[in-house]
């Protein structure tokens, strides 16, 4: 399924919201949810009635016994992304909030999507579980309450994610010591650290060796503990950035003077999402605390000149009284 949904993403990006097979002809968006326990934002199909101003998604799951995954990530955090064909032939992204409907007013919208897709009928008789109708309510900005609140979120995601930065950081630290101290234990049992033997044990502490006597480097338990806590920060901060991005270009419409500013966010978003990647790798390949200290180093000198420069650009523009036409 999950190569499915891509192929379906794909096609949809490419052709200004229109896809083939089984969904064509079908009123389809993209919906992109930030993970519950991840942090990492999802794309996923999602067929949709209009009601109004409003975009109503329904989470069947083909009739599945369980909700599908964006729906339990939404119900997490409502803020979402959407992603719509235009008549003109182009996909439009804006970003959203989530409200779950229920009782009557569920009810009532359910089966009337029911009688439009006959599928939905079917869905439901095939599961004990009420299918959830979720309002999707584009966000608003040209609201000053709603500036100030977006200015008032900025601040706080950046400092969540600069205290999971440094807790990082001094994680490595200590992993780092740890590989120190196992590094001079092994020195003291093997001998003088120029032979080949205590080098090895110097480099690879907790090493071991396999059938062909290769060795192979085992993840110290706080090595392991460390990889989970820096992939889980990683995720947290794309989900932040792709947050951002689908907001920007309704940010620059409102506020046009910071046109080059908002570029200027969009290409730091990219040099960071490289700098993780790079990060990721070394985690992935089982890197010494040593050196991913001097990579979480970089990361962190790029984040914070990124942070302290959208939040010296965006708050004061989100937060700052406009004139109101004709009153002086």
């Amino acid at each position: 399924m999950p190569d499915f949904n891509q192929q379906v993403i794909e096609e949809f990006r490419a052709n200004g919201g229109r896809v083939g097979g089984m969904f064509e002809g079908a009123a389809l968006l993209l919906l992109t949810t930030t993970g519950a326990r991840s942090g990492q934002a999802h794309t996923n199909p999602a067929v949709y009635m209009r009601d109004g101003a409003r975009l109503l998604v329904f989470a069947s799951n083909a009739g599945g016994p369980k909700h599908p995954a964006w729906f339990h990530n939404l119900s997490a955090d409502p803020y979402v992304t959407v992603e719509l064909g235009t008549p003109e032939g182009t996909v439009e992204r804006f970003g959203a909030t989530a409200v779950v409907t229920e009782g009557e007013e569920r009810d009532r919208l359910y089966a009337e999507q029911a009688d439009r897709d006959p599928g939905f009928a079917a869905y439901q008789a095939a599961t004990d579980r009420t299918i959830p109708v979720v309002a999707l309510h584009r966000v608003d900005l040209g609201d000053p309450a709603r500036h100030r609140a977006i200015a008032d979120h900025l601040i706080k995601v950046h400092a969540e994610l600069r205290a999971e930065l440094a807790a990082l950081r001094e994680g490595l630290g200590s992993a780092a010591e740890e590989a120190t101290d196992a590094a001079g234990s092994a020195e003291d049992a093997s001998g003088p650290a120029g032979s080949t033997d205590a080098a090895e044990d110097a480099s690879d502490p907790a090493g071991s060796t396999d059938a062909t006597g290769a060795v192979v480097r085992d993840t110290p338990t706080l090595g392991r503990r460390l990889a989970r806590h820096c992939l889980t920060f990683c995720g947290a901060l794309h989900a932040h950035h792709h947050n951002e991005d689908s907001a920007f270009d309704l940010l620059e419409r409102e506020f046009p003077e910071l046109s080059d500013s908002l570029d200027r966010m969009r290409e730091e978003h990219k040099v960071v999402a490289r700098t993780v990647e790079e990060l990721e790798a070394l985690l992935a390949s089982g890197a010494a605390p040593a050196t991913l200290r001097t990579e979480v180093d970089r990361l962190a000198t790029r984040l914070e000149e990124h942070f302290t420069y959208e939040e010296a650009q965006l708050v004061p523009a989100l937060t700052r009284s406009r004139a109101v036409p004709g009153v002086s």
